[in-house]
């Protein structure tokens, strides 16, 4: 895989997690996707890291979904100050 081929994979990858999670800012799975593809710039075989790198921010960004959810929940359980008798 070339250099130019990687990067269209990546771009695939935003354009898919940006389509899969659209409750998520597309500038914050980019961020995501392009932290990640970073880790990868020293590794010398380079035909897997567009599957790594999904596979890595998918389950980044599933987490902060979930933390997110769980958070929002928790807050809309909580009872108001000064309305509870």
């Amino acid at each position: 895989m070339t250099g130019d081929d990687e990067l269209l994979q990546v771009e695939h990858v935003i354009a898919r997690l940006i389509a899969r999670y659209p409750s998520e800012p597309p500038t914050d799975i980019e961020h995501t996707v392009r932290t990640i593809h970073q880790r990868f710039a020293n590794g010398k075989v380079r035909d897997f890291v567009p599957l790594l790198v999904e596979k890595a921010a998918r389950r980044q960004i599933a987490d902060r979904v979930t933390t997110e959810t769980a958070r929002a929940e928790r807050d809309d359980a909580a009872p108001l100050d000064g309305l509870v008798s």
